[in-house]
């Protein structure tokens, strides 16, 4: 049955479906002149229509060479081409990178056109570089590392003594403890330090992703693949770090497994094991008997890697290092930003002594960070630098309104610092009365961990009676 539909309502329904494909559609006349430019294509390319349409695309689109154009080839040599890869630059100069499939389009003998399907790799491109850190930016040493705590100071020194094997190494910490610190340490006083450290966030991408990046792709896999080395490859002869490593989900855990006992890799749709001589690192947030038992690590996976096991501790096990790391900081961004600050106030000192922090030394850093910019004439960072979010915390709030009874408080020629460290002192000792003298109880009253308050009652040289 012949349809009602007139030629012009055709011509609005076929711009309706162009539109709608989740591919762009880009179409050239026998001239190179763009006839047919779809909505995706223009998202793509980050264009508008009336730049494209009836315009030459070598007048529009730059390419390293005239004949790089996969058009181009269709058209003038009528060269079919399928899930190619395509990086080149719109009018604005930014760079666009597609996988296509083109096709020359033909009246008989005569070519008189070439259309391409793309799909856009762009962000992809753009992801997978931000995610992997290469060779070069392996600015961390031993040196970097501060604190001279007994506690640092031991994983220093077992991590020094990692640098003479190439054993795989395992780090466990809470977020924001510096892991990734020690890794690049360990790598750079190796035999391993001329070539590749390759750092990879195993959460930052998914699990579509990961494993592309990981094992590398041999083209023609899947539809969209290139030759690309994976992770391994690129790091031959030097080091791969997989930070998060309970974040693979186990079926990646297991061929992992089986590279690093194998030694050899092979690319997603590949048929061959290529050699490799990586020495293999990881983290974990968290502890790995906790991750095992949740089967969010394998077991066989966590031997493997914890041959030599580090675990670096957090902020609140190691607070005799704070100032040291405050003073790190703190010259840090007055450098950055042009300051002359020079220290921290005796009372926020002892307020960040009281502080568990969570975040660990990641946290003083963004802490001192925005305390800087609230800093204008002063040489020192006061209580009200801090950003509000962290001076409204519960356990600086009592801090300050529980100690107003402290014994001889109202005396005239205290400094300060004296003042708040005779307040810190009244103030434990009378909680610790509250609840006989329970530590448990005493440090959930205080807000703080049991680690916090021991260090405080030793420094008080405070017993009980």
């Amino acid at each position: 049955m012949k349809s009602n539909l007139n030629e012009i309502q055709l011509i609005q329904i076929y711009r309706k479906i162009l539109d709608e494909i989740d591919n762009g559609i880009h179409v050239i006349d026998g001239e190179g002149n763009t006839i047919i430019y779809n909505k995706k294509m223009m998202e793509i390319e980050g264009m508008n229509m009336e730049d494209v349409l009836d315009k030459n695309i070598l007048d529009v689109f730059s390419f390293n060479k005239k004949d790089e154009s996969t058009l181009i080839q269709a058209l003038q040599k009528g060269k079919a081409t399928e899930n190619v890869k395509q990086s080149y630059f719109n009018n604005k100069g930014q760079e666009i990178t597609a996988i296509n499939k083109t096709i020359p389009i033909t009246d008989g003998p005569l070519r008189i056109g070439a259309m391409e399907i793309a799909r856009d790799v762009t962000r992809l491109e753009k992801i997978i570089r931000e995610n992997i850190l290469h060779k070069g930016n392996t600015r961390y040493t031993f040196d970097s590392i501060i604190g001279k705590s007994p506690e640092i100071q031991e994983v220093i020194e077992a991590s020094k003594r990692a640098t003479r094997t190439s054993s795989s190494v395992l780090i466990t910490g809470e977020t924001g403890t510096g892991k990734e610190l020690f890794a690049q340490s360990i790598h750079n006083g190796s035999s391993r330090s001329g070539a590749p450290f390759i750092s990879q966030n195993c959460a930052a991408l998914p699990d579509s992703l990961i494993e592309g990046i990981l094992f590398g792709t041999k083209k023609g896999a899947f539809t969209g693949s290139i030759d690309r080395p994976g992770l391994f490859e690129q790091a031959q002869g030097g080091t791969l770090l997989l930070d998060e490593i309970n974040a693979l989900n186990p079926s990646l855990q297991a061929k992992l497994l089986r590279v690093i006992q194998e030694k050899t890799v092979r690319r997603i749709g590949d048929t061959k094991d290529l050699a490799i001589d990586v020495r293999i690192m990881a983290t974990i947030n968290e502890d790995p008997i906790d991750a095992i038992a949740s089967e969010r690590l394998r077991k066989d996976l966590y031997y493997r890697l914890s041959v030599v096991s580090l675990f670096i501790p957090p902020l609140r096990d190691r607070l005799e290092d704070l100032p040291a790391l405050g003073e790190f900081f703190i010259k840090k961004y007055s450098q950055l930003f042009g300051m002359n600050v020079k220290s921290i106030d005796a009372d926020v000192t002892e307020r960040f002594l009281s502080y568990d922090w969570p975040g660990n030394v990641r946290e003083l850093e963004h802490l001192i960070e925005g305390s800087m910019n609230l800093v204008e004439y002063e040489s020192a960072i006061s209580f009200a630098h801090l950003p509000i979010s962290f001076r409204k915390k519960s356990q600086f709030k009592h801090y300050v309104t529980e100690t107003t009874d402290v014994p001889n408080s109202s005396q005239s020629g205290k400094s300060l610092e004296e003042y708040m460290a005779d307040a810190e002192k009244y103030y434990i000792i009378k909680v610790l009365k509250q609840n006989d003298y329970n530590i448990t109880k005493t440090a959930e009253s205080l807000g703080m961990s049991r680690q916090n308050l021991q260090y405080r009652l030793k420094k008080w040289q405070i017993h009980r009676p």
